[in-house]
């Protein structure tokens, strides 16, 4: 079956972002007719000159509106798009020349109303961003939680690599103005909807997340704010996986406090676990350098996340103040 695919992208202040994507865009092996819609959430510095460059070579509407939220320029884009099925990236990814084709492939042979794909680093990313793509998807991080082959039953797909069709769209209303976590809450409702979702995982990305400890560190906080909010959206989502960064949190302060009032020894699981880090990091980025700075990557994962997570349960769960009230720089107007 043919279909009509609509890629959607926010922006905001990221014009040499917009370039590099678009031009691995150009480079896709896939014949077909697709659409590029680029909705521009209140940028100061747009990618309005960029875009340009690259309307003769593709398909792309270019949209400028008022800043509302990565969601909300989301629903913005499909309400605008011509297609029959939606392809929602974010605008630092760039895609592999299969990413279209893969994607067509198999929803040909197994249709999905809603797919979510895996993100990887690209050769050229700074040793940080590889590093920080090590902690966010690696098996002793996270578990593999945001794409394995094995995590395709109710997988809650992310917006930097996510698909559902116009149907779905038009039957959930698209994302909600929370953010971060408008992508599984988005994935709850579809499920709620009666629409299964799926893992599609040769359909990857190259994602380059964050370029700074500190911008990593904010990414990561916000998310261990929002879970527990999710949690109480859609209390069949909660998993005792989303605890572990806040128990990391508590075995690191144990052992240190263990090792210096009794026996030093107590470090001993701790150093074990970063040097499985270390290993293992280097040996799948090819670089001891990289390795030893995933282990500063899962440092501030943890904690920012840990952290954030202890503190918004005790606000939502034993509180129960109201999330919009409570952490008000979540939601959007």
């Amino acid at each position: 079956m043919q279909r009509m695919y609509s890629f959607i992208i926010p922006v905001y202040n990221r014009p040499q972002e917009v370039m590099e994507l678009l031009e691995s865009f150009e480079k896709l092996n896939f014949h077909e007719d697709f659409e590029i819609v680029l909705v521009e959430d209140g940028s100061t510095e747009t990618s309005e000159k960029i875009v340009e460059q690259f309307s003769e070579k593709l398909s792309i509407s270019y949209y400028f509106k008022q800043n509302s939220g990565p969601g909300d320029s989301r629903n913005f884009g499909m309400n605008q798009a011509k297609g029959d099925y939606f392809i929602i990236l974010d605008s630092d990814c760039l895609l592999p020349p299969h990413y279209l084709k893969t994607v067509d492939l198999f929803l040909n042979k197994t249709f999905y109303h809603c797919f979510g794909g895996a993100d990887a680093a690209h050769e050229s990313f700074t040793p940080l961003q590889k590093a920080i793509n090590y902690t966010m998807t690696s098996f002793f991080t996270t578990g593999g939680i945001r794409g394995s082959k094995t995590s395709v039953n109710r997988f809650e797909p992310r917006s930097f690599n996510m698909g559902i069709s116009k149907e779905v769209f038009e039957m959930t209303g698209g994302y909600a103005k929370i953010h971060p976590g408008e992508d599984p809450d988005l994935s709850q409702r579809i499920l709620k909807a009666g629409y299964e979702t799926t893992f599609l995982p040769n359909a990857f990305v190259y994602h380059k997340r964050r370029i700074s400890w500190s911008k990593f560190y904010k990414q990561v906080k916000k998310f261990g704010l929002v879970r527990p909010i999710l949690n109480q959206w859609h209390p069949s989502s909660a998993k005792i996986t989303f605890w572990f960064p806040s128990l990391f949190v508590l075995f690191v302060i144990s052992s240190i406090l263990f090792s210096l009032f009794f026996n030093p020894l107590f470090l001993i699981p701790l150093l074990l676990y970063l040097m499985l880090i270390v290993i293992d990091s280097s040996i799948k980025n090819k670089s001891i350098y990289i390795g030893l700075l995933s282990v500063a990557a899962v440092f501030v994962q943890f904690f920012g996340y840990g952290m954030a997570f202890i503190k918004s349960s005790f606000f939502i769960n034993l509180l129960k103040k109201d999330p919009q009230k409570q952490f008000p720089s979540l939601f959007f107007s």
